[in-house]
């Protein structure tokens, strides 16, 4: 019996159907890539992962899609730790990316960013991303750039939070201007810092078609890593996302004088259970 749990991740005020659902096998010694790679397309979720052993830190943690193998993203990381601290406040998961340090706070759980932000430029104008996203001419409002700290994005900013709720991506020009060769899939993160909370939503391809995340953590880091390329640390910020496929999520960032990044989020375990293989 292979037992998991579900919990969910960036919640908000502890509403139980907030935030972004993971599955997390709480064993997944003896599983071969190919078991794990099934089991994540079972629970059809849009991350599952797998706590294995590690000597470098206090579990090596694998994240799988439906699909694919991920180096790093934020929930799953999150609600992992939350599953193996026990009464820890403190725990280090070994990732694909690299070492990753989580602390329990008030608030939830934090991870420091697995790597130091790169970022490349956009090949697409301004206005022809903004076209893309189905928005006016002028909507992206400063430089947009490919981050990666853990895991590569195209980081999109908005001109306002009503601009980011009315987008509309136009698949065709997402594989033509969203398109990572390095994740091979289309995407784009669209943020509006022009309130209090800021208004985030994430795109992504699959099986030809676009989708849209609850809370995405990997691309909130990679957004400290967008402020870090334009020297603007250091700050914190609220995130809210979720709410175009209802499921509001919350999520905090922040980004110290040293070019730490650091992304924050609650998170509710709802179910337990357990497969059976043989």
């Amino acid at each position: 019996m292979h037992k998991y749990r579900i919990v969910n991740v960036f919640t908000i005020d502890g509403d139980r159907f907030s935030g972004n659902p993971l599955c997390v096998f709480e064993d997944g010694t003896g599983l071969s890539d190919q078991v794990m790679q099934a089991l994540a397309r079972q629970m059809n979720l849009s991350e599952t992962t797998f706590v294995l052993p590690s000597e470098r830190a206090d579990a090596r943690v694998r994240i799988f899609t439906p699909s694919y193998e991920m180096p790093f993203a934020g929930h799953p990381t999150l609600g992992t730790a939350s599953v193996i601290a026990g009464e820890r406040d403190r725990v280090t998961l070994e990732l694909k990316a690299g070492l990753v340090p989580v602390t329990r706070g008030d608030d939830g759980w934090t991870l420091r960013a697995a790597v130091a932000p790169t970022t490349r430029p956009a090949e697409a104008t301004r206005d022809e991303l903004a076209q893309m996203l189905g928005l006016p001419a002028g909507s992206v409002c400063d430089e947009p750039l490919w981050v990666n700290t853990g895991t590569e994005q195209l980081v999109i900013p908005i001109a306002s939070a009503a601009l980011v709720r009315a987008a509309r991506p136009v698949n065709e020009l997402m594989m033509r201007w969203g398109f990572s060769k390095a994740r091979d899939y289309a995407m784009a993160y669209l943020v509006a810092a022009d309130g209090p909370e800021w208004t985030v939503r994430f795109f992504f391809s699959t099986d030809g078609a676009l989708r849209e995340d609850p809370a995405t953590g990997s691309a909130c880091a990679n957004l400290g890593g967008w402020h870090i390329a334009q020297r603007r640390p250091p700050f914190t910020a609220t995130l809210l996302q979720g709410a175009a496929v209802s499921r509001p999520s919350r999520l905090g960032l922040r980004v110290d004088g040293d070019g730490g990044i650091f992304v924050s989020g609650a998170t509710i375990e709802l179910g337990r259970g357990a497969v059976e293989l043989g």
